[in-house]
């Protein structure tokens, strides 16, 4: 199967983008070839702005730019981004500007960079700010539709790229703020989001062989979230368990708690990143530390049976 990280797939999408609309712009805190965006700046050398190290300062460029109708762009680390939050939350969010946050490198398979670069809290902070759309592409082909839908919402959007070659699987249908049936069951569901898809999906066939039946949702939109579906798949399956490469604090699984709470669900696990930092490592590796391989994931569900 191809693989490609989100990140590219994040950077050839805003250059597709650009082809087609040209109030576009791009804006990176020196990290565009990191982020994928020098491949807008290649394109559109006239339409990216380079900032420097200087978060906050890009996003404040940013919310100007987004008041002559031009529709930006940011991108920074993930984790960077911390250093400009009060301006995301009172210079764009409270005032609902038109801007967009492309910020990668998130989660534990940024590997060797350490705790200090792997962003395990950002959906949380993201999701809790008011005119915040909050989306997580599981592949490349969802990150294309997460450039472009984003481009068609009026107010603030992140979208969380990573920085590890995933699988890309084939293009589904997208919709915000709808979440997308993988593959069905009656046993248990599970909950995912990002690249987490693919340790999911190798869980589900290991569960099969154990006779398990499970359902897999992928939610690419974390906010708005699909309530709808979330209950759905709670009420036939009963039992249901989160998985996510960000903290179970704040992130999907409190999404899913939230929405499902009160709804006959028998048994609810949050399996994701524990209320620690992460560390240093090969990805593979961290994956199998915090629990998050596929075999890992399928013997915690297997133990609720």
């Amino acid at each position: 199967m191809e693989k490609k990280a989100v990140r590219a797939a994040y950077g050839e999408a805003l250059v597709k983008l650009g082809e087609k609309n040209d109030r576009v712009v791009v804006l990176d805190a020196d990290l565009a070839s990191a982020t994928m965006t020098g491949t807008f700046k290649k394109a559109f050398p006239e339409r990216f702005y380079d900032c420097g190290i200087a978060e906050a300062n890009m996003v404040d460029m940013a919310a100007g730019i987004s008041t002559m109708g031009l529709i930006p762009f940011c991108s920074t680390f993930a984790v960077f981004a911390g250093r400009s939050y009060d301006q995301i939350r009172n210079g764009v969010c409270y005032p609902k500007f038109n801007v967009k946050f492309g910020f990668s490198h998130a989660g534990i398979t940024l590997g060797e960079d350490g705790g200090s670069h792997q962003a395990i809290e950002d959906i949380a902070l993201m999701r809790v700010l008011p005119n915040m759309t909050v989306l997580v592409p599981s592949d490349a082909n969802e990150c294309y539709q997460c450039v472009e839908a984003a481009a068609q919402i009026e107010g603030p959007v992140y979208i969380r790229t990573s920085r590890l070659a995933t699988p890309v699987y084939d293009p589904r249908p997208f919709t915000v703020g709808k979440g997308t049936v993988i593959r069905d069951g009656k046993d248990c569901a599970i909950f995912t989001c990002g690249i987490m898809l693919e340790h999911v999906l190798e869980a589900a066939e290991l569960l099969a062989a154990r006779g398990i039946d499970t359902a897999i949702v992928s939610f690419h939109t974390l906010k708005p979230f699909d309530e709808e579906l979330a209950r759905a798949y709670t009420a036939r399956c009963g039992k249901v368990f989160t998985v996510e490469e960000h903290s179970i604090i704040g992130g999907l699984g409190d999404t899913v708690a939230s929405a499902i709470i009160g709804n006959g669900v028998k048994h609810f696990e949050k399996i994701g990143i524990n209320d620690i930092f992460g560390q240093s490592g090969k990805p593979a590796d961290l994956l199998a530390e915090y629990g998050l391989t596929g075999q890992q994931i399928a013997d915690r569900i297997a133990g609720a049976f």
